[in-house]
């Protein structure tokens, strides 16, 4: 027994997952995915509504598009549509200043993953004034969420599959460099977005079984509160995610990138890896 204690135990020290789960802690790996899920839901939310109500092709509206990325079918994407659905008046009742606060609004979620990233890659934080490159991020993340219930639609089986792996690749990979300012190499961020978007479709697969039937549960027992909770918890597994997505990437080429690279990149407290 206690070979086999050492035989795992040496497995985990090679392997380096407790250096994994160290900087998982020293992140507040959680307490960031409660501040995404938190500003999701306060500012991205409102923004995607007015987005999905002005979609000249109506693909549902935003309830609609939220039950797509949640994986919901049947009664619990019904029940969520119903709750969550805004009146159809909501894009004539909406200025085009109120469309700009929104947006204004939307930019502190880009400030909060461009925050994670720079922590996960040991670098200074960014200038003020690099607020164009967040807004910008908002921007190209509301048109990438657009153009995935738009293929829902237009495309199926294994085509759609490829085309939604290949584009949410190339975004998360994209919006590390781009936050980021490019002081971190291409290579080095292909694991991050990789894991990021393998771990999206864990999340996915994980509500369409459990959410599914809570959602109902919490309907008939709690009403739309119970229904606004489960959107929560699934935006908490979002924001876990994505900033342990990233994390992951770095971890691998800390520990692994040798094997696939000549130059990894610097470890955690040493000089971060910039562009040649």
């Amino acid at each position: 027994m206690r070979r086999h204690l050492r035989t795992l135990r040496h497995g985990w020290e090679r392997l380096g997952a407790h250096t994994l789960a160290r900087r998982g802690r020293d992140l507040e790996l959680m307490h960031r995915a409660l501040g995404f899920a938190t500003l999701a839901l306060v500012t991205l939310a409102p923004l995607l509504i007015v987005v999905a109500a002005a979609d000249p092709l109506g693909r549902g509206g935003f309830a609609a598009w939220l039950a797509y990325g949640m994986g919901l079918s049947g009664r619990s994407a019904r029940l969520l549509t119903e709750i969550i659905s805004p009146p159809r008046e909501v894009v004539g009742t909406t200025s085009v200043w109120g469309a700009l606060v929104l947006a204004v609004f939307g930019v502190p979620l880009g400030g909060s993953i461009q925050n994670g990233y720079e922590r996960i890659w040991n670098l200074p934080p960014g200038p003020w004034h690099r607020v164009w490159r967040q807004a910008t991020w908002l921007c190209v993340l509301t048109a990438f969420l657009y153009q995935e219930v738009l293929t829902r639609h237009a495309m199926h089986g294994p085509e759609r599959t490829t085309l939604s792996l290949v584009t949410g690749v190339l975004f998360f990979w994209w919006g590390q460099r781009f936050l980021l300012g490019g002081q971190v190499r291409w290579w080095h961020l292909l694991p991050g977005a990789i894991a990021t978007m393998a771990g999206l479709i864990s999340l996915r697969s994980f509500s369409s079984f459990v959410f599914t039937p809570l959602i109902v549960n919490n309907a008939i027992s709690y009403g739309t509160v119970g229904v606004v909770l489960i959107v929560e918890s699934w935006l908490i597994g979002v924001g876990f995610v994505i900033f342990g997505g990233a994390l992951f990437g770095r971890w691998l080429l800390d520990h692994h990138g040798h094997r696939f690279t000549r130059n990894p990149p610097a470890r955690i407290g040493t000089e971060p890896a910039g562009d040649d």
